[in-house]
């Protein structure tokens, strides 16, 4: 009798596992869409996570980390604004490959038309450029060129992305124009959203010669500088005095992919709170498990005790159910990796991200399953395997 007993295998329990779980579908589909739900949300979040920094990485590779951003700095007390020759004191900088400037025209506004009123300007601003300000920090056109920022050039304005959608302009023509200080203004070009420099999206741009016609001071706001790569924290120390050699501490200079990868470490910590949540729901689907393997026993007492009396030893009765349990989990698990890269793939497209899903998250995910299925399956067939095989009998 004994040589009879030792002869089931993992293949005998594994046909009896997947026949346990055939013979009550429905509930089967119930506890393992708990583990799916659990794994889904934790692969959906990482995987979009990691999607959204490829996204990033992807803009930092193609507009450089080596853009420079010097403006008048921000303390307790007033500061003097950046003097007029900021934009020529950076450019006389070994380090420096190209720079451009901006500044604020202060009593400056755009309209569609003449005919609106004054208050009515939807937020948008105006700013005097110098040089090619999309050129350094990477910006490309919607539609048209950049302004033609010569002493004869007529006055002309490039609108950037947010100002165009407010105003109501996605392509120029020979007639595109907006009203800009009493007088008509041809529009040359619309920017795309400057991913560097996100600010510039609501502004419009004028070259300084019609600035100064609106009452333009002269003073740069800001002036965006592109240096060597490898020379980035160099620049950096140089700039402040370079601009201002009295009084550096008035010049602040950041770094604009610093605060882009700031926003992904920012998204860092959503995700995972998230991973946390799909965590909790990966633990109630464990216990919704236990509680099907749990009812599971006490329904097939005498299954149990048929088996019992034919021989069958109480660690054959505990594998049996812990098979069972391990395949309930491992099901659900499947099916929330295939929902969670479902979810991942179908969300970095509408996006126009890059899919990445990192293997570790898979890996993970199904891992994950296998222990709460292990966990959730131990006292259920611990409790089946101590049913004697007489008090089993009497149930049938």
């Amino acid at each position: 009798m004994s040589a009879v007993r030792s002869r089931l295998g993992p293949g005998d329990l594994l046909r009896l596992g997947v026949f346990g779980l055939r013979t009550r579908p429905g509930r089967v589909v119930l506890s393992a869409l708990g583990i799916a739900i659990g794994i889904a949300a934790m692969i959906a979040v990482v995987g979009i996570s990691s999607s959204s920094k490829a996204k990033l990485d992807q803009v930092l590779d193609a507009l450089g980390t080596n853009v420079l951003t010097a403006t008048k700095a921000q303390g307790f007390g007033e500061t003097p604004p950046l003097p007029g020759t900021a934009l020529e004191s950076v450019l006389r900088q070994d380090d420096v490959e190209e720079a451009a400037a901006v500044g604020t025209v202060a009593d400056g506004h755009v309209y569609r038309n003449a005919y609106i009123p004054e208050p009515e300007t939807k937020g948008i601003g105006l700013l005097a450029a110098w040089g090619d300000v999309p050129g350094v920090l990477g910006g490309e056109f919607a539609s048209g060129h950049w302004i033609d920022d010569r002493a004869d050039a007529p006055p002309q304005a490039v609108l950037g992305a947010g100002a165009a959608k407010s105003l109501g302009i996605d392509v120029v023509g020979p007639g595109t124009r907006v009203w800009i200080g009493g007088q008509w203004v041809q529009v040359v070009g619309v920017l795309q959203p400057v991913q560097l420099a996100e600010d510039l999206d609501q502004q419009v741009f004028v070259p300084r010669g019609l600035a100064q016609q609106l009452g333009f001071d002269g003073a740069p706001t800001a002036v965006y500088t592109r240096v060597v790569p490898d020379r980035v924290e160099q620049a950096r120390d140089v700039l402040a005095g370079a601009i201002r050699p009295g009084a550096p501490q008035d010049v602040g200079v950041t770094r604009p992919s610093d605060a882009l990868a700031a926003k992904n470490a920012t998204d860092d910590s959503f995700t995972g709170l998230l991973v946390g949540i799909g965590g909790v729901a990966l633990l109630v689907g464990g216990i919704g498990v236990a509680n099907t393997m749990v009812i599971t026993v006490l329904e097939r007492r005498a299954e149990v005790g048929v088996r019992r009396a034919l021989g069958a030893r109480r660690r054959n009765i505990r594998d049996q159910f812990l098979v069972e349990s391990l395949l309930l989990s491992f099901v659900g698990g499947v099916a929330g990796v295939v929902i969670g890269v479902g979810v991942t793939v179908a969300f970095a497209l509408w996006q126009g991200w890059p899919v990445a899903v990192p293997l570790w998250a898979v890996a993970g995910g199904l891992g994950a399953t296998v222990l709460i299925g292990g966990i959730s399956g131990l006292y259920p067939a611990a409790r089946a395997a101590r049913i004697p095989p007489t008090s089993a009998l009497a149930a049938v």
